[in-house]
């Protein structure tokens, strides 16, 4: 449980160096993106080894239902991300689309994992989201969206990727671990 701890805590801290300690991140200059995508990276790994090794309490297992539902989520979860990177129409009418993707996901595989493991990480990462939106609401108010015309064929390749994305993931999610696709 500790490495899934600490690799929860360096993604936090690694997303929040910047706005921390604004003038130590800007000394280190170029090199400093270099050394947050370590800690990412390095995080990631902790929380993958973290995870597959902690132990806890289970509260409650998946079912049919809570699967469907978190199919669903993550399905508008990458939606959400790639209207981000695609400027889509909801990726620009809404302020964080990613971050609140990155939410969706998180939320939504608190559905059918309902054990003590699966509340640090994926609560953690849910947390870190939310409190990511509100920093930066914070920091940056007054957001008003684009007024520009977006074409209707940027959604339905927008769609698409998602889709596609999704039916990767879940694939390689079900070869390294449970099946999301039942």
């Amino acid at each position: 449980m500790l490495l899934l701890i600490l690799g929860v805590a360096l993604w936090w801290g690694a997303h929040f160096f910047r706005r921390a300690a604004p003038g130590a991140r800007a000394g280190m200059g170029q090199s400093g993106k270099g050394a947050v995508a370590a800690a990412l990276i390095l995080s990631v790994v902790l929380m993958v080894i973290g995870y597959r090794g902690a132990g806890g309490p289970v509260w409650w297992g998946p079912s049919p239902m809570l699967n469907g539902i978190n199919n669903l989520l993550v399905l508008i979860a990458f939606y959400l991300f790639a209207a981000a990177g695609a400027k889509s129409r909801v990726g620009v009418r809404m302020r964080h689309p990613q971050l609140t993707g990155f939410a969706l996901w998180a939320f939504a595989h608190l559905l059918p994992n309902g054990d003590l493991p699966s509340f640090v990480l994926f609560g953690g990462l849910l947390l870190w989201a939310l409190v990511e939106m509100a920093v930066i609401n914070r920091a940056e108010p007054g957001w008003t969206p684009p007024t520009r015309a977006i074409p209707m064929r940027k959604e339905w390749t927008t769609a698409l990727a998602a889709l596609v994305v999704y039916v990767v993931v879940g694939l390689i999610h079900g070869w390294i671990g449970p099946n999301p696709f039942g």
